[in-house]
């Protein structure tokens, strides 16, 4: 009896202890870790080349010729009618077969469009390109107390503290007297400018956009 009993005992650790290696086999099993993503990135998509075609920016459609400009006129298959020259004072140019032509006043494709007509009693179908290739009319002047006086080409929405910032000033300049001089139907106008002020942020309205011809003065 007491070796059936024995026999039981042993029977039912072995069970136990065999149960409990599998609880451990359970516990420590790990997943099978899925494999790297091999795959290479995807490229970006690739940017499109300019095309030859696009217009060159040398001078806006809307630009108005002035005197000191220097234009390039070019007659296609007409190279003795092709040449660079400046606008003379009077806002003209000179052109073989036209002699004096007005330029002065002109955006280029109106200047292109005018000569082209006039060149049809010498040529069949002209094609005439004008490209401003020095825009020296449009200039404003700054002088007195600055380091730098006399003509500033005129920039695109140009200010006149910008023009000053240019310009530069002496240890003698007034900032707060500063004026614009600008011609408004055929008399002169005087506008003030306090550099001390607006350089503060207060009025605003006196940083003007500048025209061609003003006059920027520093006492």
């Amino acid at each position: 009896m007491k070796e059936a009993l024995k026999l039981a005992c042993v029977v039912l650790l072995l069970g136990l202890t065999t149960q409990s290696l599998w609880a451990q086999d359970e516990v420590y099993v790990k997943p099978v870790p899925k494999p790297a993503n091999t795959s290479k990135p995807a490229l970006p998509a690739p940017v499109p080349a300019p095309t030859a075609n696009a217009p060159a920016d040398n001078s806006p459609a809307d630009y108005v010729i002035g005197a000191d400009d220097t234009l390039h006129i070019s007659v296609w298959k007409e190279p003795d009618l092709t040449a660079t020259l400046p606008v003379r004072p009077d806002g003209k140019i000179s052109l073989p077969l036209l002699n004096d032509v007005s330029a002065a006043g002109f955006t280029p494709m109106q200047l292109a469009d005018s000569i082209t007509e006039k060149l049809k009693k010498y040529i069949a179908d002209p094609r005439v390109t004008v490209v401003v290739t020095a825009m020296n009319s449009r200039r404003i002047f700054v002088t007195g107390e600055v380091t730098h006086s006399g003509a500033i080409a005129l920039l695109p929405g140009m200010t006149i503290l910008q023009a000053l910032s240019s310009a530069g000033f002496t240890q003698f300049a007034n900032l707060k007297g500063i004026y614009l001089l600008r011609m408004e139907n055929g008399r002169q106008v005087k506008m003030p400018f306090n550099y001390k002020e607006v350089v503060k942020g207060r009025h605003p309205e006196q940083n003007i956009l500048l025209q061609r011809g003003d006059t920027v003065v520093v006492p």
